[in-house]
């Protein structure tokens, strides 16, 4: 197969018709014209303990009240507390008693343990060695790719999952660039040199480059053109999806 003529600092190629015709070049984005300021401080800390108990306490009873379809003046009603305590409540302003808690128990129908569910629960973290990720077979795997799956943590309230592999591909794998699934991808390329397609895209990876894309869309390595290939995959998608 021809190697595609990129130099690292060119843009991605995409394919000419049949016949060979010359490939033509893409317009990829820049991705700092199309992103918009991102809203989340990185160095953020949590409030104190006390004030991150309320918060929890409220989310759970707005969604046990949302959960039975009723309002907050239903709830004042049938509890007997004022709208603006509620609501207090609901936005984590401030600390209720436990007889508001056993109060807002009787009236949502679940024991007063249920409002603090959020804050009690675990927060995991796994470490894995250097070489002791999980070898797996993925559902769709090909010939000669090798998948190292290097954590897994159950979806929590984010209803999001995330699973970072370490792929290999050796002299015996398959050339296959047409993957489809659910979710996004994000590729960091650690070693050798490979040619990616992402739908009508071409991309020339060298160690250093990485790749982010929705992975709806075709994709996987075009040409192996320097082994032993590794590369880091990190795929996001929702709770109950992925395939």
């Amino acid at each position: 197969m021809a190697e595609p003529g990129r130099k690292r600092d060119q843009q991605p190629t995409a394919r000419g018709g049949a016949g060979g015709a010359k490939a033509a070049a893409t317009t990829v984005p820049d991705v700092h014209a199309i992103l918009p300021p991102l809203s989340q401080n990185p160095h953020a800390v949590r409030d104190t303990p006390e004030k991150v108990l309320e918060v929890a306490i409220g989310r759970e009873v707005r969604a046990f009240r949302r959960k039975l379809g009723i309002t907050v003046a239903d709830l004042a009603a049938a509890t007997g507390l004022s709208l603006g305590m509620l609501s207090k409540i609901e936005n984590g302003i401030t600390s209720p008693s436990l007889t508001t808690l056993q109060v807002l128990s009787r009236a949502l129908g679940v024991p007063v343990t249920a409002f603090f569910r959020r804050y009690e629960e675990e927060r995991s973290a796994v470490f894995v060695k250097a070489g002791e990720g999980l070898e797996i077979e993925r559902r769709g795997t090909r010939a000669g790719h090798q998948y190292n799956l290097l954590g897994h943590v159950g979806a929590k309230a984010s209803g999001v999952v995330v699973e970072p592999y370490l792929i290999t591909l050796s002299e015996t794998s398959d050339v296959f660039p047409t993957f489809q699934h659910e979710g996004m991808e994000f590729l960091y390329m650690l070693e050798g040199e490979v040619v990616y397609r992402h739908g009508s895209n071409l991309f020339r990876m060298l160690p250093g480059d990485s790749l982010f894309f929705d992975a709806d869309a075709p994709h996987g390595p075009e040409e192996l053109t320097r082994l032993p290939i590794r590369y880091l995959s990190i795929i996001s998608y929702p709770q109950g999806g992925g395939g």
